[in-house]
C-alpha cells in the first residue's frame, strides 16, 4: 500500500466536502461546471452523448451526481478504498483503477470534458504534473474543457504557518522558504501552488485559459464562522462567493482555485 492509499483510507474526503466549508467549493464548482454542460445541450448534444472524464475521482462526489442526471461519466481513480464506493454507489458510473499521468483506457479525443480535482494536490514531481496535463489535452475533443482544482500556496502558509503556529518550526526546517513558499519538503502527499505556477503550466500543455476563479474563497479561513451562520445566512455566503469568486484582487490566498482550460 502506498502513502496516498493509506492516506485516503483514513482521510474522509466525504465529510470534507459535506462539511460547510466543503460545501462553498462544491457550490461553486459545480456552477461552473454546469454552465459549460449547458452550452454543449445547446449545441445539440443529448446528455447521454456527452462524454465526461472525472480523473482522480475520489469517492465519486462529482462522477455519480452527474452520472444520475444522464451524462456518460467515466471515472479514473488510483486508490482502491475509493473506486470501491464508486463502483457501490454509481452503477451508471465507468470506473478504472488509474492515474492521471497515464489515461490508458481513454481514446484519443474522446471526451468534452476532463476533471483533475485531486491530481493536482498529489502530484509534487513537475514533470509528471506535465504529462498528466498532456495526457487530458490527448483525450479531450477539439475546443474540449479541462477543470483543474489545486491547492493554493498561501492559504497553507496563513493556515498551517501562523494560524496553527507552525511557522518558525517550518521555515527553520525548510519546510517554507524565505519567500513564504511551501518547498518539497513541506507535505510528502501534497503539492501547493501559486499562481504562476498554474499559468506556467498550463501554458506548457498548449492550453487556453478561459476562467480561473477562487472555488471556497475565505471558507476554510472562515470555518467556525461558517458553522455558526443560520440556513439563509450560509445562502448568503454561497451567493457571495460565487459573486466574487473570479476577481482578481481574492485569487490565491483560499483552499482551492479552479482553473478553466480549453484544448
Amino acid at each position: 500500500m502506498n502513502q496516498l492509499e493509506a492516506y485516503y483510507n483514513k482521510f474522509n474526503e466525504e465529510k470534507r466536502l459535506n462539511s460547510r466549508h466543503g460545501q462553498v467549493e462544491y457550490y461553486v464548482t459545480t456552477h461552473y461546471l454546469k454552465q459549460y454542460l449547458k452550452q454543449l445541450e445547446e449545441e445539440g448534444l443529448a446528455k447521454s452523448d456527452i462524454k465526461i472524464l472525472d480523473v482522480g475521482a475520489g469517492t465519486g462526489r462529482y462522477a455519480i451526481p452527474l452520472s444520475e442526471e444522464g451524462y456518460d461519466v467515466t471515472a479514473i481513480e488510483p486508490v482502491h478504498h475509493n473506486l470501491g464506493r464508486i463502483r457501490a454507489n454509481g452503477p451508471k458510473v465507468k470506473a478504472f483503477e488509474g492515474r492521471a499521468e497515464k489515461l490508458k483506457q481513454i481514446p484519443d479525443e474522446s471526451c468534452h470534458i476532463v476533471l483533475f480535482f485531486g491530481p493536482m494536490y498529489h502530484l509534487k514531481d513537475k514533470k509528471l504534473r506535465l504529462q498528466a496535463m498532456q495526457e487530458a489535452h490527448r483525450v479531450l475533443k477539439k475546443d474540449g474543457h479541462l477543470f483543474i482544482s489545486y491547492i493554493m500556496n498561501d492559504y497553507s502558509v496563513l493556515m498551517y504557518g501562523f494560524k496553527e503556529h507552525h511557522i518558525k518550526e517550518a521555515m527553520a526546517t525548510g519546510m517554507i522558504d524565505q519567500s513564504f513558499h511551501c518547498t518539497d519538503t513541506a507535505n510528502p502527499l501534497y503539492d501547493y501552488a501559486r499562481l504562476e505556477d498554474i499559468y506556467e503550466l498550463s501554458n506548457q500543455a498548449g492550453f487556453t485559459r478561459e476562467k480561473i476563479l477562487s472555488a471556497d474563497g475565505p471558507a476554510n479561513h472562515l470555518r467556525q464562522v461558517l458553522n455558526a451562520l443560520d440556513e439563509e445566512e450560509f445562502e448568503l455566503f454561497l451567493q457571495y462567493q460565487l459573486s466574487v469568486c473570479e476577481r482578481p484582487e481574492l485569487l490565491g490566498a483560499g483552499c482551492h482555485t479552479l482553473d478553466i482550460l480549453r484544448k
